[in-house]
C-alpha cells in the first residue's frame, strides 16, 4: 500500500485547508481490492488472515476482521498500484465538495451502495480515494 501515506496526507490536509477541522476523517475504515474471481479472493485471504466474508451478490464479498473492514469487487479491473483505500467522512456532500475546490478529479461519481453512499477521485498524482458516508 504504497500511496496509503500520500492519499492520507491529501485527504486530511485538503480537509484542514479548507476549514473543516470537525469533518476530517480520522482513520482509513475500508479497503476495496479489485480481483478476477471473488471465490479464489476468498479463498486465499481466509486462508491467509482468517478471514470471514459477507456476500453481496456474484460481484462483491465484504470482510471485517475486528480492526478494518474491506471487500472484494469484480467491478472493474485489478490495478497495479493495490487496493482501494477508502475513507469515512460523516457529510460526503460537502467532503465532495473540497474534493472538487481542491482540484481533485471525481472518476467515480456519488452512488448509493447497500450501507450508505460513496464517491471516489484522484489526487493531483492521480492516485484514486474513495469516501463513504452512511447518508
Amino acid at each position: 500500500m504504497r500511496f496509503v501515506s500520500m492519499a492520507a496526507g491529501f485527504v486530511l490536509a485538503t480537509l484542514i485547508t479548507a476549514g473543516a477541522h470537525a469533518a476530517v476523517p480520522a482513520d482509513a475504515d475500508y479497503v476495496e481490492f479489485t480481483v478476477h474471481d471473488i471465490a479464489r479472493a476468498k479463498a486465499f485471504y481466509g486462508a491467509v488472515f482468517g478471514w470471514t466474508f459477507t456476500d453481496y451478490g456474484p460481484t462483491y464479498a465484504s470482510f471485517d476482521d475486528g480492526r478494518i473492514g474491506g471487500g472484494f469487487t469484480t467491478d472493474g479491473a485489478p490495478r497495479s498500484g493495490g487496493p482501494l483505500v477508502v475513507f469515512y467522512a460523516a457529510d460526503l456532500d460537502a467532503t465532495l465538495a473540497r474534493v472538487k475546490a481542491a482540484g481533485g478529479i471525481i472518476v467515480k461519481p456519488p452512488f448509493a451502495f447497500p450501507g450508505g453512499r460513496r464517491f471516489h477521485f484522484t489526487d493531483p498524482d492521480g492516485t484514486e480515494v474513495a469516501v463513504w458516508s452512511q447518508k
